[in-house]
């Protein structure tokens, strides 16, 4: 599944998260501030960013934008030379990519929250005051749709490049497979594990890959954020009163929900497997039938199906008690991140823009420590495939 694409899987991601360490460590240690050796002016790195596209071509993100291209081929070219596997453009360079504009997307949110606190202030400033110049309105609105424009055309771009990348796993996968076609023809479902699993797996783990890799990163860029905006909010419902009341609202809802979610749901990645068993072995059969008559005959064909059904019913009544939990989970989700600014609404403590600002953070946050709550039904999914092709696997490993 891995070593078809990537060099040394092992290694390899060992080595990424290392190298991705040092990076972090080097960059908040002063890296950041290094680009005045190249000429940027004295001060970039802690100077106020503007609101608006312009932020992403200020001296602060071209230098990361240098860094990040300088410590990708310092990796790309290490890796070039420890491994000669195949598909290392695509699996280095591609990821180094996918990396980058998930990062972007993460920028283009904080410059987002940025424009909520003083374009609401506005807002609540002319209502107060019987009104104001509407070409404020205007342009404040311009601004935000100038960002959009560039968030929307860099996610489009990347979403192709993703189909590209994930297709370019599947045909790494299908090409290792195929060329040991003689040792795996005999296990059951071997065609489908090739055609349909390879395709499915390469899929559902990019997109979680993904997903998961955009949570830590808003996580690392909006923890600071709603660290800093706790000082405006000192206290919760029921709780009342304490230290950087954001951050603990945030992360004890979070952390319950998923403990709660994955003790609701421990028990259907392993159904999921054997559905997956059971319809291979009913399809086999039926495979079979068309081409000999003594295969498939009604008894055993209504056997095989009487198995489907019965793993099929586990999976409706235990996931109807998992979906119960989780959608009821995200619905108070809605309006927890209301519901902790009530004290603070009420005594007047925050403004509208703050208030809009302080949710979108709070949102960010919490979606981002709610990862595996929004992708635990595919999380159960990619388990299911990943232990048949690990089975089917098991073959060429003996």
């Amino acid at each position: 599944m891995f070593k078809s694409f990537f060099p040394h899987p092992k290694w390899f991601f060992g080595s990424l998260i290392l190298w991705f360490v040092i990076n972090i460590a080097l960059w908040y240690s002063g890296g950041n501030s290094w680009g005045t050796f190249l000429g940027m002016p004295q001060g970039y790195a802690s100077a106020e960013l503007p609101i608006g596209v312009s932020r992403f071509w200020a001296p602060s993100f071209l230098w990361f934008y240098l860094w990040f291209f300088i410590s990708t081929v310092i990796f790309a070219l290490f890796w070039q030379f420890k491994s000669n596997n195949p598909w290392q453009r695509w699996s280095v360079w591609g990821s180094a990519f996918i990396l980058f504009n998930i990062w972007f997307g993460v920028q283009v949110s904080l410059v987002v929250n940025a424009w909520y606190n003083p374009f609401y202030d506005l807002i609540q400033k002319m209502l107060s005051n019987g009104g104001g110049d509407v070409m404020l309105l205007y342009s404040g609105v311009m601004t935000f749709l100038y960002v959009a424009m560039v968030y929307v055309t860099t996610a489009v771009l990347n979403i192709f490049f993703v189909n590209h990348y994930v297709f370019r796993w599947r045909t790494a996968m299908n090409d290792y497979y195929t060329a040991n076609w003689g040792k795996l023809r005999q296990i059951e479902g071997a065609s489908q594990r090739i055609q349909e699993d390879t395709m499915r797996f390469a899929r559902t783990l990019e997109g979680l890959g993904v997903s998961l890799i955009e949570a830590l990163m808003t996580l690392l860029a909006f923890l600071p954020v709603l660290f800093s905006l706790s000082s405006h909010v000192k206290a919760l419902p029921i709780v009342g009163e304490i230290p950087h009341a954001l951050m603990w609202a945030a992360v004890t809802w979070s952390v319950a929900g998923t403990v709660i979610l994955m003790a609701v749901g421990y028990k259907l990645p392993g159904l999921e497997f054997n559905n997956q068993k059971v319809e291979a072995a009913y399809r086999k059969e039926l495979v079979y039938g068309e081409d000999h008559a003594e295969r498939a005959d009604p008894a055993t064909l209504k056997e095989l199906f009487s198995k489907v059904r019965f793993n099929y019913f586990r999976l409706y009544f235990h996931y109807t008690y998992f979906n119960m939990v989780r959608i009821w989970y995200m619905q108070l989700d809605n309006l927890y991140g209301l519901f902790v600014l009530f004290p603070s609404i009420a005594a007047g403590a925050i403004t509208l823009g703050l208030m809009m600002q302080i949710s979108n953070v709070f949102g960010k946050v919490r979606e981002s420590f709610q990862y595996l709550i929004a992708s635990w039904p595919t999380i159960i999914e990619l388990l299911s495939i990943y232990k048949r092709l690990k089975a089917f696997e098991s073959t060429l490993d003996q």
